[in-house]
């Protein structure tokens, strides 16, 4: 089959496009609505720093290349990559290695922030002392509170998050189920400023999550494909498989959510401004209510209050 746009062999189809695409176009695809959503997200930016999160897997892999690519133009911004290591035996380590490779291969600044200093506790160690509760809950509450806490410690004007549009569709349709509108608010990528928070961005929020491992491989970026040990017990694992099947059966569906909680969001500010209305009383970020909830579990998790929790107070 050749390529909608040229006579070259075309590599993947998008039925959610009617297209078919060759290489080039196919990487020039990529780009282009990674350079859309820069535009969207960030209007007239004028800021100094912008800090990628990287895990060292595929999505954040695109995301730092593209982020490097499109601020390149723009010598007065500086890109800072920033890792959390999470503490989880056998798997993070190698994701922190790709992603300290592609760092280096693109000449930007990399820091890495461990929960074991900033938090005193780990994700394995927490999993073993809070049975009950699935790991993905505290995991990724931590790990977004220290990559906040490290984008605002360096002076990021944004953060950008590998969030893809597989990623985005299944949080949206998590968050309609649950009926927690509130969090449909505040997921990236943000329409507004919140206090205490640096915006956070997705540039491939329209790109879906096979193509963004396609371009990755094309583009020859290192990342590690391993999945995290835990994974297996997240509740988001449903949602991933329902969208799926939505999506072969009607495609655009992924489309159709993201434009759903755009049109949702829209209305809920004009009645309700975004953002926690509170700080944490122990470690300061916003809240909704004494404590947010990273020190929530992490009161839970480890022996000491969340009050003189190491890296808390």
């Amino acid at each position: 089959m050749h390529c909608s746009r040229c006579d070259a062999p075309a590599i993947v189809d998008q039925p959610y496009r009617g297209m078919h695409l060759c290489r080039a176009h196919f990487l020039a695809s990529v780009e282009a609505r990674a350079r859309s959503e820069f535009h969207r997200q960030l209007p007239g930016f004028a800021g100094r720093t912008v800090a990628v999160a990287v895990s060292g897997g595929k999505d954040s892999a695109a995301a730092l290349f593209l982020a490097h690519r499109y601020f390149a133009r723009r010598p007065t911004v500086r890109v800072r990559a920033i890792s959390v290591d999470e503490g989880i035996a056998g798997y993070r380590s190698n994701g922190l290695a790709a992603a300290a490779r592609l760092a280096e291969r693109l000449g930007v600044e990399h820091q890495i922030v461990r929960a074991e200093a900033s938090l005193g506790t780990t994700t394995d160690r927490a999993a073993a002392e809070l049975p009950g509760v699935v790991p993905c809950s505290f995991c990724g509450v931590w790990r977004r509170q220290l990559l906040n806490r490290t984008a605002r410690e360096v002076g990021a004007d944004a953060l950008v998050l590998g969030f893809n549009l597989d990623d985005l569709a299944q949080t949206t349709l998590m968050n309609l189920v649950h009926g927690e509108l509130d969090r449909l608010v505040r997921m990236a990528p943000h329409r507004v400023r919140q206090d205490g928070l640096v915006p956070r961005i997705a540039p491939l929020a329209t790109v879906p999550e096979r193509e963004v491992y396609l371009y990755v491989r094309l583009r020859e970026l290192p990342f590690d494909h391993a999945e995290c040990p835990h994974a297996g017990r997240a509740s988001r694992n449903l949602f991933r498989e329902i969208v799926w099947q939505l999506e072969e059966a009607q495609p655009g569906t992924r489309q159709a959510l993201l434009t759903t909680r755009e049109r949702l969001v829209a209305a809920l500010l004009r009645e309700e401004p975004a953002g926690a209305p509170t700080r944490c009383r122990a470690c300061g970020e916003p809240a909704a209510g004494g404590l947010c909830r990273a020190c929530e579990y992490l009161r839970l998790a480890v022996h000491d209050s969340a009050e003189t929790a190491p890296g808390v107070s």
